[in-house]
């Protein structure tokens, strides 16, 4: 039995001696290959191009909300009843309101 293991074990070096052998070659092999193949990979890319920027005119402000004409109208009366218009300033609001 001895010698059939001692032979069992010496193939076992050998193969894997072999297969180690053999990886080192292709890789040493492929490095080689990568040395002789210009360096396409690590060139510098090409600066890019921006487009100018388009420039837009702003849109027009949105129109002010428009005020229901009675709730200035109730607002008006509720100042003139405070006091703080006058019957002539009254009368000035409520008719720039009713022309509005």
């Amino acid at each position: 039995m001895g010698l059939v293991r001692g032979m069992a074990r010496t193939a076992v070096v050998a193969g894997t001696a072999t297969a180690v052998s053999n990886r080192v070659s292709r890789r040493q092999a492929n490095k080689w290959a990568e040395q002789d193949q210009p360096q396409q990979q690590y060139a510098e890319p090409p600066p890019q191009q921006y487009a100018e920027p388009a420039y837009q005119q702003a849109p027009p402000p949105a129109a002010a909300p428009e005020v229901d004409p009675l709730e200035q109208l109730k607002k008006l009366g509720e100042l003139k009843a405070a006091g703080v218009l006058t019957e002539e300033e009254f009368a000035a609001e409520k008719a720039k309101i009713l022309a509005g």
